[in-house]
Order: C-alpha cells, then sequence, then structure tokens
C-alpha cells in the first residue's frame, strides 16, 4: 500500500505551529514517531509540541533524552494547546488517546493521523495510513523524506528505535523489504543497532527480572499448550518492586514455547480496568478477538483496555480466544 504524501507536505508547508500526539502507555513507536517528526518539522521553521496521556516509560526513557514528550494536565493543560496542526501518531483509535482524545475532539486546528493500524475511528482527519506497514516509524520516515528533510543521527536514532521494536527487532511476520531498506537508510544516517539494543535489553531494573519471572512462573495453559496466558494484579508489582509498563515485551516471551498459537497477558490496571495484551502465532487473528471487547489493533499484535476486574476479563477473553482458536481463524 503506498501513501501519497503531497497533502501531508502541503498541510505542513501551510502551517506553522504544531502539537503530536499518540495513544496511552507510549511504546517506541509512538514516541520515536513523535520525536523524530518533531525535530524535521522544527527544522523547518515550525513550533512543534508532543503532548500524550501518559509519561514516557521509564525503561524506554532513554529515547527522549531532552524530554520533549510532556504529559497533559502534569506538564500543560489543554487549554493551552492551541496549534494550527494536531496531528495523532501511532492510533486511528479515539479509545487509546485517553485523556488526549478530548483535546482532539475539541481542538479548532486541522487534524491529520499517521498510522499503521487497521482499527480506525473517524477523527474528521486527514489520514495517512498503511495498515501492512511494519511500523508507524517507517511511515514517519517517508513523510519526512517527502518534506525534503535530511535524516540525522538525532532523528535516525528514534526511528530505528520504533521500527526495531514493532518487529520485535526484525522477526516478527509484518517484516519486508522495505523494512530492511528503512533500516539501512536509518543506520546510514546515524542510527547503531548495537547501541539501541543495549538501551532496550540490557538496562533491567531488579523488579523488572523478578517481576519477568513471576510472570513466567504463573502462565496458565488451555487447548493442550495452543493457549498460554498470565495474569499481572498490582500485588505483583508491589512485591516485585516493578512498574506496570516492566510487563512490556513479556507475552512475546509465551510465544516461544513449542505449539503455542495465541498468548495473553492480563494486567491489573486498578479494580474496575484490565489492560490485555493479545498475541499470534498462527492464523488466528487476535485483533478480531479483541474488536470483540473495544480494543484493536493488528491481526498478530492486539490489545484491549477491559472496563473489568481481572477475572472477568480473563474469563471473557480466554473464552473468546478458545472459541476463536476450536474454528477455522
Amino acid at each position: 500500500m503506498t501513501i501519497d504524501w503531497r497533502p501531508f507536505a502541503e498541510l505542513v508547508n501551510a502551517s506553522q505551529s504544531f502539537v503530536l500526539t499518540s495513544h496511552m502507555r507510549p511504546d517506541c513507536d509512538a514516541i520515536g514517531s513523535e520525536l523524530a517528526l518533531a525535530l524535521a518539522l522544527r527544522s523547518l521553521g515550525k513550533e512543534v509540541r508532543i503532548v500524550n496521556a501518559d509519561p514516557v516509560p521509564p525503561h524506554i526513557a532513554f529515547i527522549d533524552p531532552q524530554r520533549d514528550a510532556r504529559v497533559l494536565g502534569r506538564d500543560v493543560s489543554a487549554k493551552e494547546l492551541k496549534s494550527d496542526v494536531l496531528l495523532v501518531v501511532d492510533t486511528s483509535a479515539w479509545v487509546q488517546l485517553g485523556p488526549m482524545a478530548d483535546v482532539v475532539r475539541q481542538t479548532t486546528a486541522r487534524k491529520a493521523v499517521i498510522d499503521h493500524h487497521v482499527s480506525e475511528d473517524d477523527m474528521s482527519a486527514a489520514v495517512f495510513k498503511d495498515a501492512t506497514a511494519d511500523a508507524t516509524g517507517r511511515l514517519v520516515l517517508e513523510a519526512i523524506g517527502a518534506l525534503g528533510v535530511e535524516v540525522t543521527p538525532a532523528i535516525a536514532a528514534p526511528l530505528f528505535t520504533a521500527i526495531a521494536t514493532d518487529t520485535g527487532w526484525f522477526r516478527f511476520s509484518s517484516v519486508s523489504e522495505a523494512t530492511f531498506l528503512a533500516a539501512a537508510r536509518l543506520v546510514a544516517a546515524g542510527a547503531s543497532p548495537p547501541a539501541v539494543f543495549a538501551a532496550l535489553y540490557e538496562q533491567n531494573s531488579l523488579g523488572r527480572l523478578r517481576l519477568q519471572g513471576r510472570i513466567l512462573t504463573n502462565i496458565q495453559s488451555d487447548l493442550a499448550g495452543r493457549l498460554l496466558y498470565a495474569v499481572v494484579t498490582q500485588a505483583d508489582l508491589r512485591e516485585t518492586g516493578a512498574e506496570p509498563t516492566d510487563t512490556e515485551d513479556v507475552i512475546n516471551r509465551l510465544l516461544t514455547v513449542a505449539g503455542v498459537e495465541v498468548a495473553l497477558l492480563f494486567l491489573e490496571l486498578g479494580p474496575g480496568e484490565t489492560k490485555v495484551s493479545l498475541r499470534s502465532h498462527s492464523a488466528c487473528d487476535v485483533r478480531a478477538i479483541a474488536e470483540q471487547f473495544g480494543g484493536g489493533g493488528h491481526r498478530a499484535a492486539a490489545g484491549v483496555r477491559y472496563p473489568g476486574p481481572v477475572p472477568k476479563a480473563v474469563a471473557d477473553v480466554v473464552g473468546a480466544a478458545r472459541t476463536a482458536l476450536t474454528k477455522p481463524c
């Protein structure tokens, strides 16, 4: 799928001030895309602010050394977010924006979306989307090219991190020739794969390691090992000294078990809300499962913010996954 970036370039050229935002609990693809795009726009003399509903998670704070990404309600108020353009990256879903959703709804700015997820709500925005793309970071690289901006080392590093993480370090089925061409271009521009890998995977806190151990110890198996799932409670976080963001990537460890087709990870956010991560290692479409509960994502990777306690979330989502795995996917 090829995106026509000419309307995006026209929007940028006709505008002076921008607010960039992304989904709650932003990951490297979200933050990396925002940071690179902000740098590119500023090189053109534009005024840019990055504002999200949640802060950059501690374990990926290295990606934003200047602390450019601000938090709504902590660093800036909604009334301060006046701009010519409000640009949403790495999501097209209202529910994913959290408190920033009201800002996006109420803004008088022109709106645009750059995303690679299939799920999509009508945000009354110009949409630049390729659901076959491996990462939003790769689309941002294309957008920067359409603006005629040089890819500097400062731009290359967060974009390489975005692509590397959203492809599971280039091992997911979304990886294509275009993935490696983009990665090669970013390395040539100054991104360092060893430095990114070390920052991502060789700087664990003790709490993060202890939590991962607890998660792996408590894996539940269903359908003779075709379905694996695990639960993380607030008590688990307290007792291990871990943060909620320390659950990131653990679900992919479940997919390394021989014979597993679908993996689920449940994270208790509070007494009435549960975050559910879904991954598929087969033809089963976990996005379709997530959409049953108001979530979305990709065929092989999806998520849900389930409006209910952990036991109810486990019963419903595991039940839906079991049903999906016992009929043609």
